[in-house]
């Protein structure tokens, strides 16, 4: 059975806003696209006509993946977790403990909202998972594929959700 996905508030509504412009303007676009397409002629040998159905099955693919990304969604609530500790919605600074490391910052998500361009980890990581239920101050141990790296939680704060 596919297990929940946890998600912020902001997670959520991002996601529903994606889903509606999916359905909205994605959908109008590729209607066009194979409206045009069509008026090439003959379907069979049409490579602009092929390549708009690909699209089109790629854009309902997606739909149908938010969809039951929100249909099985648990928002949490951060006004029932200890914000003492790292906790999904967390933002987190941690410092690796080898010299001249430099901070990073992340928030602590659920990996539909992960995006680490964005600074925004996933729970499931290995450093998300690691980090997990400590506190500032607290020294963590990450398996990597170059070893064993360990960070120390230099900071924390709840997300603004």
């Amino acid at each position: 059975m596919a297990h929940d996905i946890v998600l912020t508030q902001e997670g959520y509504d991002e996601l529903k806003e994606k889903l509606r412009v999916l359905k909205s303007e994605g959908r109008s676009d590729i209607a066009e696209k194979l409206k045009v397409a069509r008026s090439f002629g003959d379907l069979s040998e049409n490579s602009e006509y092929d390549e708009a159905k690909s699209e089109q099955a790629k854009l309902e693919a997606e739909i149908n993946d938010i969809e039951a990304m929100l249909s099985r969604a648990t928002i949490i609530d951060e006004e029932t977790v200890n914000s003492e500790v790292v906790h999904l919605g967390s933002i987190v600074t941690i410092k690796n403990t080898a010299r001249g490391s430099a901070e990073q910052v992340f928030t602590i998500t659920g990996f539909a909202q992960a995006n680490p361009r964005e600074g925004k980890i996933s729970d499931e990581s290995p450093v998300g998972k690691a980090l997990i239920g400590h506190k500032v101050g607290d020294k963590v141990e990450v398996e990597t594929p170059r070893g064993v790296v360990t960070y120390k939680v230099v900071a924390l704060e709840n997300a603004k959700v």
